[in-house]
């Protein structure tokens, strides 16, 4: 099939995608999605009230239509295969430099899930196994998880959490967190963000074990390498336009 004229034959998909393409460069009116994509009122209408039926687009406070969460839902699980690929090979490395059990953790909803990990050969483990949900109020994965969330979104969290506003604002400044027995006794950790090729937060990579091996200051001792776990990963990422 010929799309050069930009047209997939299909009009009414074609015309939907006009909607979305107008709203990526921001809020609309319906005024203003009309003259954007040259639609009839009733159509633009019809279209964006179909779309945010299926949560493809939303509303804003001022009641104009944005894209919708089910963009990010579907962009996530996208980018979750690229996401393991490029991490499992830092995870392991990460590991091997500061010879503790390493974690990869994305947010879904109000928990966190392991979704990859490198765990130590031997000796005290901190097993955390892969697919494990853990609470989003305590452990500096979550810290990172919600440092860089929304103002509403973090408050809800903040409300029941084991950390506070203030923390988050250091996980920020310092670009890692660190927990001493806040999610388990005995547990300490480390964790730093992971970037997709937008910028925004989409994972958190961490380290954790015995506080008798990683101290009650354990950002002292493994932040930088996490940090820069962190980093690598993000980088890859950057380079393949995931997440």
């Amino acid at each position: 099939m010929d799309n050069s004229s930009g047209s997939s034959g299909v009009g009414v998909l074609d015309k939907a995608m006009l909607v979305l393409n107008a709203l990526e460069a921001g809020p609309a009116s319906l005024a203003q999605l009309v003259q954007a994509t040259g639609l009839a009122r009733p159509t633009a209408h019809r279209l964006a009230v179909a779309l945010e039926y299926h949560r493809v687009v939303s509303r804003d406070g001022r009641g104009r239509f944005v894209l919708g969460p089910r963009l990010a839902e579907l962009s996530t699980v996208a980018g979750e295969d690229r996401l393991l690929t490029v991490a499992q090979p830092v995870l392991v490395q990460l590991r091997e430099h500061t010879g503790e059990s390493a974690q990869l953790y994305r947010r879904q909803g109000d928990t966190r899930v392991c979704v990859a990990a490198a765990e130590r050969a031997y000796g005290l483990r901190d097993t955390v196994p892969v697919g494990s949900a853990l609470p989003m109020g305590a452990g500096s994965a979550a810290q990172i998880l919600l440092a860089w969330e929304d103002g509403e979104r973090m408050q809800r969290v903040l409300r029941t959490a084991r950390f506070t506003a203030n923390t988050l604002a250091q996980a920020r400044r310092r670009g890692w967190a660190q927990s001493v027995a806040e999610r388990e006794q005995g547990v300490a950790s480390v964790s730093a963000p992971v970037r997709g090729a937008s910028g925004r937060v989409i994972a958190a990579i961490s380290v954790s074990g015995p506080i008798e091996r990683l101290t009650r200051a354990p950002g002292r001792r493994h932040g930088p390498a996490v940090l820069a776990a962190g980093e690598k990963i993000s980088e890859a990422l950057r380079h393949t336009g995931a997440g």
